[in-house]
């Protein structure tokens, strides 16, 4: 192949990698948003299948999917210290 060929197929590419990678990127960034609430919600159902012995039972709601998915267990924790002292 001609160098100018060659070098015409690396811009073409390295153009191509600037402008999708942007959007790529954002969608990564989302992507990892939603399984980090689908966890925390994940998390929620568990405690309240294993609450339900005690007769606790946590909400599971946006707010309390996006604490508990993204903080994980302290957020879990910090949520059912505020129902228990600050709620009840």
């Amino acid at each position: 192949m001609e160098p100018v060929v060659v070098l015409s197929l690396l811009a073409a590419m390295v153009f191509l990698l600037l402008v999708l990678g942007a959007p790529v990127k954002s969608m990564k960034w989302l992507g990892t948003g939603a399984i980090r609430v689908l966890v925390g919600a994940l998390m929620l159902f568990f405690l309240n299948m294993f609450g339900g012995i005690f007769d606790y039972h946590l909400p599971i709601n946006p707010f309390t999917a996006v604490v508990s998915g993204f903080l994980g267990v302290p957020g879990i924790v910090a949520l059912i210290f505020t129902d228990l002292l600050i709620i009840r």
